[in-house]
C-alpha cells in the first residue's frame, strides 16, 4: 500500500487534487467512492471523514480533508516539486492570500449562484465574498496579463485557481472572460494536468459503460 491514499470521485472537487498529485509526481493509491452506492456515508468513510465528503488524502496515517488544505499539505509535504514559495519567502503571503481566496470567496460566490442565491446590497456586507461580481473582478485583476500568481512559477494557488476557473466556465458559474481563459488554458496544458485528467476521464468512461 502507497503511503498517500487518496479517496475521490471522478466527478468531483477530487480533480483538483488528482492533479495535485501528479504534479508531486509520487505513488499514491487510488479509492474510488460511488455516491449511488452510499459509499461515502459508510461508516468506515465516515470515520475518516466526517462530512462524508470527497476527496479526502491519507498521508502515513495523517487525514487531510478540504481541497486547499490538501494542495498546502502536498506542497509542504514535497518541496522537491517546487509547488510552493520556502516558508522564509516574503511570496508565501502572497501564495496564501490566493490560494485561500480560491476556497473562500471563490466557493462562497459559486456556490451561492449554483443554488441561484443573489445576495441583496444589504446582505453583501455580512458575506465574506460580497458578490458575485466583485470576486470576479478581483480575480480578473490577479490573473490579467500574468503567468503566475506568485513570482515567477506555477505554484498549487495557480493549480488551485485554474481548476476553479476552468470548473465554473465549462458549467456557467464563472464568467468566460478572457483573462480567466487564457490563465486556465496555460495551466491546464501541463503534463501532469493533463494526465490527471487521462486518470478520470477512462475512470468515468468505466461507470458509464458498466452502468
Amino acid at each position: 500500500m502507497s503511503d498517500l491514499v487518496f479517496y475521490t470521485n471522478p466527478m468531483s472537487r477530487g480533480r483538483i487534487i488528482r492533479w495535485m498529485l501528479e504534479e508531486v509526481a509520487q505513488p499514491y493509491e487510488t479509492k474510488v467512492l460511488s455516491w449511488e452506492t452510499g459509499e461515502t456515508r459508510s461508516a468506515d468513510y465516515l470515520a475518516i471523514n466526517p462530512m462524508g465528503k470527497v476527496p479526502t488524502l491519507v498521508h502515513d496515517g495523517v487525514v487531510v480533508t478540504e481541497c486547499a488544505a490538501i494542495c498546502a499539505y502536498l506542497a509542504d509535504a514535497f518541496p522537491q516539486a517546487g509547488l510552493a514559495p520556502p516558508v522564509t519567502s516574503p511570496l508565501r503571503g502572497t501564495y496564501y492570500r490566493w490560494l485561500f481566496f480560491g476556497a473562500g470567496p471563490i466557493e462562497q460566490a459559486v456556490g451561492a449562484k449554483a443554488v441561484g442565491f443573489e445576495p441583496s446590497v444589504e446582505q453583501r456586507a455580512s458575506l465574506g465574498f460580497g458578490s458575485m461580481e466583485d470576486v470576479q473582478d478581483v480575480l480578473e485583476g490577479a490573473v490579467k496579463d500574468r503567468a503566475y500568481l506568485v513570482g515567477e512559477s506555477f505554484t498549487a494557488a495557480d493549480l488551485y485557481l485554474a481548476s476553479h476557473l476552468s470548473w465554473g466556465m465549462n458549467f456557467g458559474t464563472i464568467e468566460k472572460r478572457p483573462a480567466f481563459e487564457t490563465y486556465a488554458a496555460r495551466h491546464l496544458a501541463r503534463p501532469a494536468a493533463q494526465r490527471a485528467d487521462e486518470f478520470d476521464n477512462a475512470l468515468i468512461a468505466q461507470v458509464q459503460a458498466a452502468g
